[in-house]
């Protein structure tokens, strides 16, 4: 029997693929026509064995043929993928004009199978890919009929994903993702766009995985993860004029973009949940770091043998997943430094207990200084007998972050007093101004001091650090330095300036490149605010909000099993497009509601 809604293969080959991928030259052969025009004609199937929509396909050794027009080879083994998924993936070779797939163990019974074969094959001599085709059959007596549709995309981007693996579970537990194959699965397209055919009429978990294994089964320690917060039950039937269901050329952009979707999954990658101490480093005589698998780190009490506690400073990150250590003491260090951690650590059963680890650090690389040979003391460098900091500002962003300064180790000695900060105006008058010295809290070795004046164009500014303003835990004094910095002058840098209304959360907005791979300017904010983004250059950027559920400053990823979404990214659309185009020399003032932005 077969399906009487699905496509013949012939009328397949001769109508579909040609309306979807027009060319002009003429079809391939085993050998290129001397003199011909260059083939770009991609192949097409002329006959399948069995054909789509059988029923009562045996489960064991069942061998699926595909006749292609002409000669061709396989590109991509992995593209040639079957829903639902079996333990190994099926096994393709190619015999004359024909694609012959099997499958290493036995099909499942009463049960609807797809094989997609989009990016897997090209013809042999020009490289003409297959634009693809998702063959139907069953081994039951029917084939199940719905399918459900979505985007996956990056849940701090909100760039589709490519390749990522959809999967929907009649196993409503949440185990089932970790433990089961799915009932149906297929892989999204440039477009981060999938359409799951062949559905049964029933009630469904969807995900979504990056799955790196390929195995189909989820593993939080490296693969990415998307969940749908609420039971699927597929409506749409499938039907052979239904755009969702055909295959495009990806660069068809209005084709793509036209197509309809029901689900939009947020791809993420979950906090690790097992807590154990993963690794360690001696970074230099009186400075060492951990790193725990898990954040949130509960650690009761930590010493190094031969130390009291206040000889030892130590700092974690925000994540609290790594943890800085410093010796404050002026005493030689031995090579090998004694850490002793005591902490709560994953049992065997899942649960949190005390354990107390003995970490040896070593010192390696590096003689000893009450050992230096004079080869050695030769080349003892500056920078190993100062209080090594770095200050910088940059000009574009000077008047919102101040200058920068950080010091290789915690100090002990501080005159900030000291400092002066220097204006020179366009008649190179000079004047002084104070500056607001704000300790960064997540990190004991970095400052960042605002002039408390505003700046102006024209104008250079210095900040001078004086000699011995400094001393860290090593006993070593600061240099003398000097940073200088001016407003950019450029006429063509243009100003953004963003009115922002109806907020009512806590809310970090990015300004961002193009490619959304680079934040260039960051505001925090909880009530209307008007942003500044100046000296822009021109170009195409994005506006980014994150709702700060948690308010701790940072963008907080999912956990499935907790059914907890990554914390709600938006961007700023203007037109219904999220890129703003910033032409040369404006000023431009957009303003928008932040409410608005995020039920978007």
């Amino acid at each position: 029997m077969k399906l009487k809604n699905l496509i013949p293969v012939a009328l397949a080959a001769a109508v579909l693929i040609p309306v979807i991928f027009t060319h002009s030259s003429c079809a391939n052969t085993t050998q290129a026509p001397s003199g011909g025009p260059k083939d770009s004609l991609p192949p097409y199937i002329i006959d399948i064995k069995p054909l789509p929509g059988t029923f009562n396909v045996p489960v064991s050794k069942t061998k699926i043929v595909f006749t292609f027009n002409e000669y061709v080879t396989i590109k991509d083994q992995k593209s040639i993928y079957l829903s639902p998924p079996l333990s190994k993936p099926p096994k393709a070779r190619i015999m004359g004009k024909s694609l012959v797939v099997s499958f290493e163990e036995d099909l499942l019974p009463n049960t609807t199978y797809a094989l997609d074969l989009t990016g897997a094959i090209a013809d042999n001599n020009e490289g003409n890919m297959y634009p693809g085709y998702t063959y139907a059959f069953s081994t039951g007596d029917r084939i199940d009929s719905l399918y459900i549709t979505g985007i996956v995309q990056d849940c701090n981007t909100l760039k589709p994903v490519k390749g990522a693996t959809v999967m929907v579970y009649k196993n409503h537990a949440d185990s089932a993702i970790f433990l089961e194959r799915p009932c149906a699965a297929v892989r999204t397209d440039d477009w981060g766009y999938f359409a799951l055919p062949y559905l049964q009429d029933t009630v469904y978990r969807l995900y979504a995985l990056k799955d790196d294994a390929g195995d189909n089964i989820y593993d939080p320690q490296s693969d990415l993860v998307a969940f749908c917060d609420s039971l699927v039950r597929p409506t749409l039937k499938v039907n052979d004029t239904i755009p969702e269901l055909l295959k495009y050329e990806m660069k068809d952009t209005a084709a793509c973009l036209a197509r309809k979707t029901e689900y939009t999954l947020n791809l993420f990658r979950e906090r690790p949940t097992k807590q154990l101490l993963m690794n360690k480093v001696r970074l230099s005589d009186r400075s060492a770091y951990v790193t725990f698998m898990a954040p949130d780190t509960w650690i009761d009490s930590l010493w190094i043998r031969g130390y009291a506690d206040r000889m030892l400073i130590s700092q974690f990150n925000i994540q609290q997943d790594c943890l800085e250590i410093w010796v404050n003491d002026r005493r030689p260090v031995p090579d090998t430094l004694h850490l002793f951690v005591n902490y709560r650590k994953t049992d065997t059963t899942g649960a949190l207990k005390p354990s107390l680890e003995h970490v040896k650090l070593f010192q390696e690389g590096k003689a000893k200084k009450k050992n230096l040979s004079y080869n050695d003391r030769k080349n003892i460098k500056h920078e190993d007998t100062i209080c090594v900091f770095k200050l910088q500002a940059t000009p574009e962003t000077v008047e919102q972050y101040g200058f920068d300064l950080e010091f290789n180790f915690p100090i002990i000695r501080e005159n900030f007093d000291s400092l002066r900060f220097i204006m020179v105006n366009p008649k190179q008058q000079e004047s002084t101004a104070k500056l607001k010295i704000e300790r960064d809290p997540l990190n004991l070795r970095h400052y960042n001091l605002k002039p408390e004046t505003k700046l102006l164009s024209g104008w250079e500014y210095k900040l001078k650090v004086p000699h011995r303003a400094f001393r860290d835990i090593n006993g070593y004094w600061s240099d003398s330095t000097e940073v200088k910095v001016s407003l950019p002058k450029d006429e063509h840098l243009s100003q953004l300036i963003l009115e922002l209304s109806d907020v009512d959360c806590k809310l970090l907005v990015d300004l961002l490149d193009e490619g959304r791979s680079k934040v260039l300017r960051s505001y925090i904010i909880e009530s209307n605010s008007t942003l500044d983004f100046p000296y822009l250059k021109k170009g195409r950027y994005c506006v980014r909000l994150t709702e700060d559920i948690n308010r701790n400053s940072i963008v907080d990823t999912g956990s499935l099993l907790e059914h907890r979404q990554p914390e709600r990214v938006r961007f700023l659309k203007v037109d219904d497009k999220i890129f703003l185009d910033i032409p040369e020399s404006a000023e431009l003032t957009q303003k928008a509601s932040a409410r608005d932005i995020l039920n978007d």
